[in-house]
């Protein structure tokens, strides 16, 4: 069976994407401007942190931009290697992202509230690099566009895995005590958390090294 990539969000340091990388991390999030949710930096500390991690370990900007040309210069302004687009943007923004940068990785937050996930898929699939499901409320009157340390509806998720022409990642609440559960059902290319390893706000190296551990034994 193929390795579950681990990626660790919210980095908001130098030294938590040393922490995170010494302990097998394979992609560290870093978090641009959101209207709710944890972890966010100015973009300044991203490309400073950006700047630090060694390939080939992968670099996340998570953007709430929605427009192409807005999406690019966040991405080029702060020097990740992926970016990660948290909202459900129009795909013809999709399309155009894809020639504005195609040499950025992309990635596509679908927000799993019910079974209409799965139409997602068509859409945005030929745009993009991955898919990351998350349980967010993208249409709420304060959009919640990730970290809130939610599950969402595995059995979705999984259906979207088994439809997906490109690797998906599944995030949402994941932790030390359920992630092997959540890899069995779902059989994820990776797994991403932000609060699941963290303690009072700061990246906590214990439960860091019970998740790597859980997820190598799943």
């Amino acid at each position: 069976m193929m390795r579950t990539r681990i990626k660790v969000c919210c980095i908001s340091s130098v030294e938590e994407a040393r922490l995170a990388v010494a302990h097998g991390a394979d992609a560290l999030g870093l978090v641009g401007a959101m209207p709710s949710g944890p972890g966010v930096v100015d973009d300044a500390l991203i490309a400073e942190i950006a700047r630090t991690v060694p390939p080939p370990v992968a670099t996340f900007l998570l953007t709430s931009e929605t427009e192409a040309d807005a999406i690019a210069d966040h991405a080029r302004r702060v020097g990740t290697n992926t970016v990660q687009i948290v909202s459900h943007i129009d795909p013809a923004q999709s399309e155009r992202l894809a020639t504005l940068v195609p040499n950025l990785r992309r990635v596509q937050v679908v927000h799993v509230e019910d079974a209409g996930a799965l139409a997602l898929i068509g859409p945005y699939a030929p745009h993009v690099h991955a898919f990351l499901l998350d349980s967010g409320r993208p249409n709420e009157r304060q959009p919640e566009l990730g970290g809130t340390g939610r599950t969402h509806d595995w059995d979705i998720s999984a259906a979207f895995v088994e439809q997906s022409p490109i690797p998906v990642l599944l995030a949402g609440g994941l932790r030390s005590g359920n992630v092997g559960p959540a890899i069995q059902r779902v059989r994820p290319f990776g797994v991403d958390l932000c609060s699941g390893v963290r303690t009072r706000g700061r990246l906590d190296e214990q439960k860091l090294k019970r998740f790597v551990g859980a997820v190598a034994d799943t």
